[in-house]
């Protein structure tokens, strides 16, 4: 199964580290946060990634194509321009970085990727927050509904809209905008998604958010699957500072590969 990452948005609430490369290339204990959002996926098995870029892609562009060079001694004929590889990285990968345009809006980027996605179902996630939700069971839960896309439900106090979730059922109601003593569930991204999306989906300027999830909510095809544990996003300069703290102290929720 796939993994497509929004990765193309401007991240103006980090503008501090946004102003040179794009938020998902913002590094995280020496590593960008990209980087580690896909160390979870590739930890429970999912290794083929469709990375959705546009503002300054070419970051990432430049980091996967100098992913090996950057991480492992080599020896290279200058002219015939022959490398001969003296080490491996151990992360075994496919990764297709797609320019979705500097403009586009998160459905009309995933959209974008349809002929690389429209295979079966793929999981889907934003470029910049991290967990330890268990993404097996994420899947599993998934195929055991009718629903067209799952979203993990994770609590977060603050500036979140929560979830709205109909009663006795896995499905989602609605959404409502979240006070700051609201303990109630908010959308942590996470998806696991059909091809029926596509179909919701208008065009580059479509918010994944708002029409396409809303058309689902009233088709009863969004679902959600409860993680209770670790989740953080990387939206300000102080999440930063949160992730940034715990990676240094050894205590990284998120992370649950061995080096």
């Amino acid at each position: 199964m796939k993994v497509a990452i929004l990765a193309g948005g401007f991240g103006t609430r980090l503008s501090e580290e946004t102003a040179i490369c794009p938020k998902p290339m913002v590094e995280v204990g020496g590593r960008p946060i990209l980087w580690h959002i896909m160390k979870i996926y590739a930890h429970h098995g999912f290794k083929e990634f469709v990375v959705l870029g546009g503002y300054k892609v070419e970051y990432i562009r430049d980091y996967f194509l100098n992913y090996r060079g950057n991480r492992t001694d080599y020896t290279i004929d200058l002219k015939t321009g022959a490398i001969d590889w003296l080490e491996s990285v151990n992360d075994d990968w496919k990764v297709t970085v797609l320019d979705t345009g500097a403009d586009a809006m998160t459905g009309g980027r995933i959209k974008k990727a349809r002929h690389l996605l429209s295979d079966g179902p793929f999981c889907l996630t934003y470029g910049d927050g991290v967990s330890d939700v268990d993404i097996a069971a994420l899947v599993d839960s998934h195929r055991a509904s009718s629903n067209w896309c799952t979203l993990t439900a994770v609590t977060q106090p603050g500036r979140y809209g929560a979830l709205r979730l109909k009663k006795n059922s896995s499905h989602v109601e609605g959404f409502r905008e979240k006070g700051a003593t609201d303990g109630g569930l908010i959308n942590g991204g996470f998806f696991v998604c059909e091809p029926e999306v596509f179909e919701l989906i208008d065009d580059s300027q479509s918010v994944w958010e708002n029409d396409p999830m809303d058309r689902m909510i009233k088709l009863g095809k969004l679902g959600y699957y409860h993680h209770s544990g670790y989740w953080q996003s990387m939206d300000t300069l102080r999440d930063r500072m949160v992730l940034e703290a715990a990676w240094a102290e050894g205590n990284a929720p998120w992370k649950l590969w061995k080096d």
